[in-house]
């Protein structure tokens, strides 16, 4: 059985606090508020929590979870290498909507599924989602959502999606933009031959604020087919 807290009061969010900590710390899935999107939660370090959260969602091992932080410091531990470039992006962009991919730290033990070595990154801006991380650590976040459906923008549309297979549902009212993060690609930056910043989903931040930044190291423009 699934526990809903409204954030909004204190008695629920202390509550809700504690309780998502403890479900974290047991391996169940978690909803919780960020600046983009709700998510979908779950220990980034326990294999089989992040299998549940890719069978709450309908997902296989093909689409492996990004995974939030609650600061540079805790990336740095989760990837090989941090270039200057994507210094620059994590300067401008975070905490909020950009995901950033790896190549991930290879001493690490962890599956979060077929990643091929890699790990998408992201710290969001939202201070009770901030705070939950800096207890829990990590924390494999997807969209509260069934696959293929929108993303869930309030935590009674997640929990409508996603039911009893929740443990936690954290109601900190609409989200904030209910625009996806945008996800880049940036693995071609440690020991790559042809160092290019790819822009794999575009949400939250556009090409346009990403090239102010990184210049012309962000791919060209996708060609206009109505040119």
């Amino acid at each position: 059985m699934s526990s809903l807290f409204d954030c909004a009061d204190q008695t629920q969010l202390l509550t809700g606090m504690r309780q998502a900590r403890q479900a974290v710390g047991r391996g169940d899935l978690i909803v919780l508020p960020t600046d983009t999107v709700y998510g979908i939660g779950a220990d980034a370090f326990n294999a089989v929590a992040v299998g549940r959260l890719l069978a709450a969602k309908g997902r296989g091992r093909q689409q492996p979870p990004p995974v939030l932080v609650a600061g540079r410091t805790t990336m740095q531990a989760l990837v090989a290498e941090v270039p200057d470039a994507v210094d620059r992006l994590v300067e401008a962009f975070w905490p909020g909507g950009l995901t950033i991919v790896l190549p991930s730290q290879p001493s690490l033990t962890w599956d979060l599924g077929d990643t091929h070595g890699t790990v998408a990154v992201r710290m969001p801006a939202h201070s009770l989602a901030l705070e939950l991380l800096e207890e829990t650590g990590p924390l494999a976040v997807s969209s509260a959502n069934l696959t293929g459906q929108a993303a869930a923008i309030t935590a009674f549309d997640a929990e409508a999606m996603l039911g009893d297979s929740v443990s936690v549902y954290l109601d900190a009212g609409t989200s904030l933009t209910g625009v996806a993060s945008t996800i880049v690609d940036a693995t071609s930056l440690v020991g790559g031959a042809d160092p290019v910043i790819r822009v794999l989903r575009e949400g939250a931040i556009g090409r346009d604020r990403l090239r102010e930044v990184v210049g012309e190291l962000l791919e060209p423009d996708p060609a206009d087919d109505a040119a």
